[in-house]
């Protein structure tokens, strides 16, 4: 399970490393603009619109796995143990030995009435 766990977790931050990447290296809309009057485009790699696609594309792919991995991880971190339904009953008591149990002093007594008492001076 732990094997597991650890290859989900390294899928997701190379996911989101991958999505921090893409997203900085895509322009804005605002950049379109700019093409659209014969400035910018002339020099990119993948031509006028096939970058965007691309990228577009890849980060999307990117978010989806991104977000797989996210619910897996969720997934996985809720499963209970199929033995018990809760931690409490797993839990291994230590044995109260005499010394131990002589050594806490007796709780104070409680007054009878429900009334509180205020100490005098």
């Amino acid at each position: 399970m732990g094997l597991v766990l650890n290859i989900i977790q390294l899928l997701q931050l190379l996911s989101a490393l991958g999505m921090i990447g893409l997203i900085l290296v895509q322009h804005g809309k605002g950049a379109d603009m700019g093409a659209a009057f014969g400035s910018g485009s002339s020099g990119s790699l993948f031509g006028a619109s096939g970058g965007a696609n691309f990228l577009s594309r890849t980060t999307g792919v990117l978010a989806t796995v991104f977000f797989v991995c996210t619910l897996g991880l969720a997934y996985f971190g809720n499963l209970r143990p199929a033995t018990g339904g809760s931690v409490l009953e797993n839990a291994v008591v230590a044995p109260v030995s005499s010394d131990a149990a002589s050594a806490v002093p007796a709780p104070a007594a409680v007054p009878a009435s429900g009334a509180a008492q205020i100490p005098t001076k």
